[in-house]
């Protein structure tokens, strides 16, 4: 299964879920479909690499500061990305993220995300081998 990102329903929020062959794929997804909560990530230019680091005490509350560390990136530079590089570590990640700047008449804009919730938190290995990350983006 190549790696892939995709929303899931939920009634007032947004859920997002990365599946991949490794953790640290399936953590990129997931950043990736938060991503598209704003707008298309093939619209987004990779020009600019932000670092980011996360640490927490097992995987699914690392999934959430991780999501959340994606979220503040994009409010507080005004940007929007479309990679993310992850490298998980014992209890924490490295990451680059990469993307521009915000271009409302380009990228279309359609909702901010406030941030990840605990809801639906779902961070595992499947029968297949192969990882899922998943929660409800508050938006």
């Amino acid at each position: 299964m190549a790696a892939h990102w995709e929303h899931f329903h939920h009634d007032a929020d947004i859920g997002v879920r990365g599946l991949g062959a490794t953790l640290d794929e399936a953590y990129a997804q997931a950043a990736l479909a938060l991503t598209a909560i704003v707008t298309d990530p093939a619209l987004v230019r990779p020009m600019q690499s932000v670092g980011i680091a996360c640490h927490a005490p097992d995987r699914e509350l690392l999934l959430v500061d991780w999501l959340n560390a994606v979220t503040y990136e994009m409010a507080v530079r005004h940007v929007v990305f479309s990679r993310f590089d992850v490298a998980l570590k014992p209890q924490g990640l490295t990451a680059h993220a990469f993307g521009e700047a915000l271009d409302r008449a380009r990228h279309h804009p359609a909702v901010e995300p406030k941030g990840a919730t605990y809801t639906e938190l779902i961070v595992r290995s499947q029968s297949d081998g192969t990882w899922l990350a998943q929660c409800v983006i508050d938006v």
